[in-house]
């Protein structure tokens, strides 16, 4: 089972659980350290983070692509950032680091 080490927005950091194949947005929302307010559709953008590694961000799907570009005027976007519903936590996932994003 993948753990992923989380930095909060007030800078804390936890480890959580996740399974394979679960969408990494559930076991952070589950954990309230997000909100996730769209429930996945990649539309609000409350479940944006960071990736310090970014070839564990994988590719942005276009949705979330766009999703990201608007919220660009009100949050830092970075290489790494990605919407958590968009993405599949992957065995290779273990032990990586992502950041919570602030909300816009």
């Amino acid at each position: 089972m993948p753990v992923i080490k989380v930095k909060t927005i007030d800078g804390e950091e936890k480890s959580i659980d996740s399974g394979v194949g679960v969408v990494l947005m559930e076991p952070l929302r589950d954990a309230g350290l997000i909100d996730a307010t769209c429930g996945g559709a990649a539309s609000c953008g409350t479940c944006h983070v960071y990736f310090e590694d970014t070839n564990l961000a994988g590719e942005q799907t276009e949705d979330e692509g766009y999703m990201l570009e608007s919220l660009a005027d009100f949050v830092e976007i970075r290489e790494g950032s990605r919407l958590s519903c968009q993405m599949k936590v992957d065995a290779k996932h273990d032990n990586c680091a992502i950041e919570i994003a602030p909300e816009a």
